[in-house]
């Protein structure tokens, strides 16, 4: 078992090249091939390892096929910090033996285990080398595929690999400098399950209590999936106004709520940068 540590950015599919120009155009950064990947995810019918925040797929890259199982984790300074099991696979079939020993193995029945959705996109990478730090960048760009219907997957991932977690925020704002991004708090799985069917996520706020950072940017995320409005009354925002003051992007708070009190959709809000400068500004709260 290892433990992941991600930054995930929603990127428009028409910016990704910019993003990618941009990062090779600074120091200590190095492109990797591209890879074209298939990823098929499973579950019971019922979701029981989606109820309970965990993801299990097999992944074909290349020449090489491997199952992996992952926990949702925690959301600490901007990044997702999750369990994460990995195996090498000959063939396509899922190793039930493999998860058995995880445990997830003694909280559902393996054997109703079946296909749900998949994931099709091809990764472009890039390694930054920042003095202890090695992160590296997966740009993506396809598809999510459940039930004969699609949704586009467009998204950049900071994981670091070494080094000082604070890194992934720092390169992560640099870009939001330069193109739209989205801090998306919804993976992949989520947004499969969702168009599976299988995946309804909350949008309650805190019923008039303060929202903490990480529920704010969960709503935000969620208001992104599903098209809903953003559920939260500007009373539950104190937290978020100071902190927002505090760290010197109050008109971009301010931007964005008046955005948001007027009904524009979060989906339509990625396409300007403000959002997710802020996003990240509070990010590391």
């Amino acid at each position: 078992m290892a433990q992941e540590l991600e930054i995930k950015l929603s990127v428009a599919q028409s910016d990704l090249d910019r993003a990618v120009a941009w990062l090779l155009s600074q120091p200590n950064t190095n492109p990797s091939d591209t890879l074209r990947l298939g990823n098929t995810y499973y579950d019971t019918p019922n979701g029981d390892l989606n109820r309970q925040k965990i993801a299990l797929r097999i992944r074909k890259m290349g020449d090489k096929t491997i199952q992996t199982l992952k926990t949702r984790g925690e959301f600490v300074d901007g990044a997702h910090r999750r369990q994460e099991w990995e195996w090498p696979l000959i063939g396509t079939r899922l190793k039930m033996g493999l998860i058995a020993d995880t445990p997830v193995g003694q909280s559902v029945n393996l054997a109703e285990l079946q296909p749900v959705f998949e994931t099709n996109f091809e990764r472009r990478v890039v390694m930054i080398e920042q003095g202890e730090s090695l992160i590296e960048v997966a740009i993506d760009s396809g598809e999510i595929v459940a039930g004969g219907q699609s949704r586009p997957l467009n998204e950049i991932e900071f994981e670091l690999k070494a080094g000082d977690a604070s890194a992934l925020l720092t390169w992560a704002r640099r870009l939001a400098d330069e193109v739209p991004v989205f801090l998306n708090l919804v993976s992949k799985a989520e947004q499969g399950y969702y168009l599976a069917g299988l995946y309804q996520p909350t949008q309650e706020a805190g019923a008039g209590s303060e929202l903490a950072v990480s529920d704010f940017l969960f709503l935000l995320s969620v208001s992104w999936l599903t098209g809903q409005p953003f559920p939260v009354e500007e009373d539950e925002l104190g937290a978020i106004s100071g902190l927002a003051t505090e760290r010197g992007v109050e008109r971009l708070y301010q931007q964005v709520m008046r955005a948001l009190a007027d009904g524009v959709p979060v989906s339509d809000l990625v396409s300007g940068k403000e959002l997710g400068q802020l996003q990240l500004a509070i990010a590391a709260g």
